[in-house]
């Protein structure tokens, strides 16, 4: 006891936090700190305080920053069961079945610590699936970083897949797919972004409420210690060079103790022994106790001597920002305490009561019999600060408008053209990465690491999910509406391809300090294209996370709004890979081509440059192909199927190739382009489809009849890429040397 009151005596006085400005070290501002004492009667905060409306207060937590573009998102349609607020959205897939996923960042842990960052931002993102009483059938993740020239690069890239395979090798979670971009925009300032995705019956589906008055509150999960402390107000600041220094901010994920807490959540949830539960993320107790009771309109009060403590000594200030990992808050009634407890003590798990729900409508902390904080609950969730912040338009961004992106001459050895793209790690195979991720276990993965998207099968069903990760921050750098629209457009573009309808989304925005006005317009106008692209497309937004604050030494990372995007497949037998599969095979792309090379892959690997304006894009275009090309595939007629992205149609001729082990031959009659820009142009709104030649023409009615320009362009066969363009041989490669090119890059980087 001696040593805890000493530990509580060390902590500042009401007085000298107030005089001596120490709630700046919290990240919160004068007029915050005012406000906190308005929101108190007057009353002067005391340490505990002040740590706890800071954290709520952050922007990770409060999305102070963020939430005026937020509101932009349409966020409810037919099928959407339950939308932002919760842990996780949920979309019904039919039969009273639905599916539950959700994106998150460990952007600034995991540049200070890769390993662990990445694998505890694993770790929480599956306690928000489970938490709404689903389970977890799969992960994937977005990731960035610098040049892989870069040995510090290389360290973080490295350290950061073996956390993520670590975490869900372990766990028994397959992780199906992802994408991986490299430049040097995000060198300094990794982006570690994790999805989950599962299933649950719609008879199961819970909320993080705090309901029933006088009803206890359990603490479930390991014991807590001091790691993680003040982990979101870390995640809202800038990186600096004393960044390092905070790497007791980095929370240790235990996924042997996760897979015990997510079993043993998950069983009581199945014998309807809880009425409300919620991880404890970001903050800790002090955000999943808080917004539990706000939910309900309640207060609560929790007793800090009763919270299983790993190490001697902890103040109310370490036990409430604590962010120890594998740690759930959830409430029951009285009744069912005896058959909670049992389930947790049988999984090994501590299982206690910590407090109990009120009707005060505040948040009371009690540690050895005194009342160590006592905050209004609206105070902390609700009534938190929100910014408009002034947004002027960037000087590059106007200077690129006048950028001629075809100054530069023609290229005319395009084979080698070619094998720079495919060497590009950006472009290059990524089985380095996806090969220490387990994407079998439990048996239901249907489209493995490598395509366009994903596909899980839904377990007693002929139905799967397909599920993609996308975005390119550099088209969002050179027009971040555009870029927001081209995001979200892909992704649904790469659910279809893969046999699936686009359900919604979930996102992560990731930019960077929102107190740069050029920033925030990059921030206002991509959510104004995502917006548009999600009302288009009816894919809506269900959730997501911001991580604003993304900088490095010489500036921002480039705006990178990342969509993780979930589609049904109504039938497995409708499944489609981008694979060339059979000699003879007839090969369409679909759409229109035109000069579009600005932030293209091409430009950056040949011409060392990302300038002037991204592709641009029709969403009622892009709406009619994937309405066409999804009722195609469904229809039997498509026997592979892959989106025009990085480096064109080049490259996606190389991938199907590459993939389905067979050349193809091409020849493409088109007008008005160089040769160069014709095959690498990134103009959107394509698709490369094959089919068996006997399908050839009822295939291209049917494209022709919804309104889809669809071009003959070659047969599949033979074990070269043989491309003519307006009767000009242009390239004439052998598949085993684009191969060995594509799959060695990252390799050879790694080295």
């Amino acid at each position: 006891m001696a040593q805890q009151q000493q530990a509580v005596n060390l902590e500042p006085t009401a007085e000298q936090i107030r005089d001596q400005q120490l709630y700046k070290q919290m990240g919160m501002t004068d007029a915050e700190y005012q406000k906190v004492v308005g929101h108190l009667g007057g009353r002067l905060p005391n340490y505990t305080e002040v740590g706890v409306f800071s954290v709520m207060w952050s922007e990770h937590c409060s999305y102070k920053n963020s939430k005026v573009v937020l509101r932009k998102f349409p966020t409810s349609g037919p099928r959407v069961l339950m939308g932002p607020g919760e842990g996780a959205g949920i979309v019904d897939i039919g039969d009273k079945q639905a599916v539950v996923f959700k994106i998150e960042s460990h952007n600034h842990p995991s540049a200070i610590e890769p390993y662990q960052g990445a694998a505890t931002g694993v770790g929480g993102i599956i306690r928000d699936i489970f938490s709404m009483g689903a389970r977890p059938v799969a992960l994937m993740n977005s990731l960035r970083f610098g040049r892989l020239e870069n040995e510090r690069v290389k360290y973080l890239f490295e350290h950061v897949v073996s956390g993520i395979a670590g975490y869900g090798n372990c766990i028994g979670i397959p992780t199906v797919g992802g994408e991986i971009m490299f430049d040097e925009s995000y060198e300094g300032n990794p982006l570690v972004n994790a999805m989950c995705v599962g299933l649950i019956d719609h008879d199961d589906i819970q909320r993080g409420v705090a309901q029933g008055i006088g009803n206890p509150v359990f603490y479930v999960g390991p014991a807590t210690g001091r790691d993680g402390i003040h982990g979101a107000t870390f995640a809202s600041e800038e990186l600096t060079a004393e960044s390092e220094a905070k790497r007791p901010a980095v929370q240790v994920g235990d996924p042997f103790m996760e897979k015990l807490v997510m079993e043993a959540c998950l069983e009581v949830i199945d014998r309807g022994l809880v009425l409300g539960i919620q991880d404890m993320g970001a903050a800790g107790l002090t955000c999943s106790s808080a917004e539990m009771a706000s939910k309900a309109g309640n207060g609560m009060e929790l007793w800090l001597d009763k919270v299983p403590q790993r190490e001697p000594g902890m103040t109310a200030y370490e036990m409430m920002l604590s962010e120890s990992q594998e740690r759930m808050l959830f409430v029951t009634t009285p009744d069912k305490e005896a058959a909670v407890k049992e389930v947790f003590h049988r999984w090994g798990l501590f299982c206690e009561i910590v407090g109990k729900v009120t009707d005060t409508g505040r948040l009371t902390l009690i540690h050895h019999g005194e009342v160590v904080g006592d905050m209004p609950v609206t105070a902390l969730v609700d009534d938190c600060p929100m910014y408009h912040k002034p947004s002027a338009v960037p000087a590059y961004y106007e200077a690129n408008a006048s950028v001629d992106t075809l100054r530069y001459p023609e290229v005319t050895d395009l084979a080698d053209a070619l094998l720079k793209v495919l060497a590009s790690p950006t472009v290059a195979s990524k089985e380095w990465v996806y090969g220490q991720y387990d994407h079998m276990v439990r048996t239901a993965t249907v489209v493995r690491p490598g395509s366009d998207a994903a596909v899980v099968r839904v377990d007693g069903t002929r139905k799967g999910l397909a599920m993609t990760t996308d975005c390119n921050g550099r088209y969002v750098y050179l027009d971040p509406e555009v870029g927001g629209r081209i995001a979200v457009a892909e992704a649904a573009r790469n659910v279809v391809c893969s046999g699936g309808e686009p359900l919604a989304l979930t996102d992560n925005l990731n930019f960077g300090s929102p107190d740069k006005p050029e920033i925030f317009w990059q921030l206002e106008k991509a959510t104004d294209g995502m917006s548009e692209a999600c009302k288009v497309l009816d894919t809506p937004v269900i959730g997501g996370n911001v991580s604003l604050y993304n900088e490095n030494a010489r500036g921002a990372i480039y705006p990178t709004p990342v969509i993780g995007m979930v589609g049904l497949v109504h039938d497995v037998e409708h499944v489609t890979t981008q694979a060339f599969k059979s000699e003879g095979d007839v090969i369409f792309l679909l759409g229109e081509t035109h000069a579009e090379l600005g932030g293209s892959e091409f430009q950056l690997v040949v011409h060392g440059v990302t300038e002037g304006r991204p592709p641009a894009i029709d969403l009622q275009v892009e709406k009619q192909l994937q309405k066409a090309v999804l009722s195609a595939i469904q229809g039997g007629l498509v026997s592979s199927a892959h989106d025009l992205s990085e480096g064109g149609l080049a490259v996606a001729l190389a991938e199907s190739c590459i993939s389905g082990g067979i050349g193809a031959n091409v020849d493409w009659k088109i007008s008005g382009l160089r040769n160069d820009v014709a095959l690498f142009s990134e103009s959107q709104s394509r698709l490369l489809l094959s089919c068996r030649p006997e399908q050839a023409d009822a295939l291209q009615m049917h494209l022709v009849e919804e309104g889809v320009r669809a071009t003959r362009i070659g047969t599949v066969g033979g074990t070269k890429l043989n491309v003519m363009v307006n009767g000009s041989a242009v390239l004439d490669v052998d598949v085993s040397t684009l191969e060995t090119t594509w799959k060695d890059a990252i390799p050879c980087l790694m080295k």
